[in-house]
């Protein structure tokens, strides 16, 4: 497997954008962008990066604003910053189409990317996300209260900090448990503390963790627009999801009214990081949607 590596793009003033293909780039083959969840990397990949069964494409992890090796001139930015950057980093590769697929934050990333460029994105592939802001409405299908979880720690976030500091394990434990359930192995457990460490240190580390926090918060939620999306939809959902419902993915597929075809598989014992704690499942879904769709 490939290193993470870094493009230049023009967005925000010119940005550094952390990305990892699977294996060496086949034009001939169809590229599957992968957008990474809160606070982690292009590691969380690492067994899509490895299954034969994607063989037959291209896979292609990208790094959100706030996360791994991307970085930004500009200090501020959004979900439709990263969605804006990813499509330039297709651009400046030279890959005309992709599907993409997106774990939780990531679902709604590549739900902004179709938006914005439908004839680049051939199909998007959520996992465990929502398509609207931290809601009541949300919270009354039994999805998480993000204002809840996020707010600590963005007040923790807010004063300047040495360049000795690094995220606690304790908001990296907590992020771990709703992404991945309470049983995540030790070795497991230590990777995404070292990796996370890597990633998030120094007072730059510290404000980049606080805007990525600020951003789940507080984003905008995309009810009113998704029936701009155009290509094909393929929601896969995890019944022991602690963060988004399964109610919730259930009402929000049918919001895709101008797509191709929306549909959701509802993926029994499901964790919210269902790439990485269901991949075999996520892996077949996605190269037969990428087959179909091509």
């Amino acid at each position: 497997m490939s290193s993470t590596e870094t493009i230049q793009i023009p967005h925000l003033g010119g940005s550094t954008i952390g990305h990892r293909f699977g294996r060496p780039y086949d034009p001939s083959l169809p590229t599957l962008v992968m957008i990474n969840s809160f606070t982690t990397s292009v590691e969380l990949y690492r067994p899509q990066f490895a299954d034969e069964q994607l063989f037959a494409a291209n896979p292609l992890a990208i790094e959100p604003y706030g996360h791994g090796r991307t970085r930004a001139t500009y200090r501020q930015y959004t979900y439709w910053d990263t969605a804006i950057a990813a499509l330039q980093v297709l651009d400046a590769l030279g890959i005309s189409e992709a599907f993409v697929l997106g774990t939780s934050q990531g679902g709604w990333i590549a739900a902004r990317m179709a938006m914005l460029a439908p004839g680049t994105v051939k199909g998007i592939i959520p996992l465990g996300t929502s398509m609207d802001f931290e809601s009541q409405r949300s919270r009354e299908l039994g999805c998480w209260n993000g204002v809840e979880f996020c707010t600590p720690a963005i007040d923790a976030l807010a004063q300047p900090v040495g360049d000795d500091w690094v995220i606690p394990t304790e908001l990296i434990d907590a992020t771990l448990a709703e992404g991945m359930g309470e049983d995540v192995p030790d070795d497991e457990r230590a990777f995404w503390h070292r990796t996370h460490q890597e990633n998030y240190a120094g007072d730059v580390g510290r404000e980049r963790l606080r805007i990525s926090s600020i951003n789940l918060r507080d984003r905008d939620g995309l009810h009113g627009r998704l029936d701009s999306v155009r290509c094909p939809v393929l929601w896969l959902h995890g019944t022991a999801d602690r963060v988004y419902s399964v109610a919730n993915a259930e009402a929000e597929i049918g919001l895709f009214t101008g797509s191709a075809k929306a549909e959701l598989r509802v993926v029994e014992s499901g964790q919210h990081f269902l790439s990485a704690t269901h991949p075999e499942v996520v892996n077949a879904a996605a190269a037969e949607f990428i087959d179909r769709w091509k």
